[in-house]
């Protein structure tokens, strides 16, 4: 398993700039919990599943298997 950026420079500097504006909250969330800060919980959930392989809801991150 390797987790990776995005290879889209843009959608990195996009979600990064979001992330700091929000205080490591995902921005693609209005929501602002444990459960939303980055990795979310989502991700993390689907890191822990052998078979995803995938980008985080965001798209920052692609899971490879």
């Amino acid at each position: 398993m390797k987790i990776r950026l995005n290879e889209d420079e843009q959608i990195v500097k996009l979600v990064r700039q979001g992330l700091k504006e929000r205080g490591g909250y995902c921005p693609c969330v209005r929501e602002m919990s444990d459960d939303t800060k980055c990795m979310c919980k989502q991700f993390r959930e689907q890191i822990a599943d052998p078979d995803f392989e995938g980008y985080c809801h965001c798209m920052l991150y692609y899971k490879e298997k």
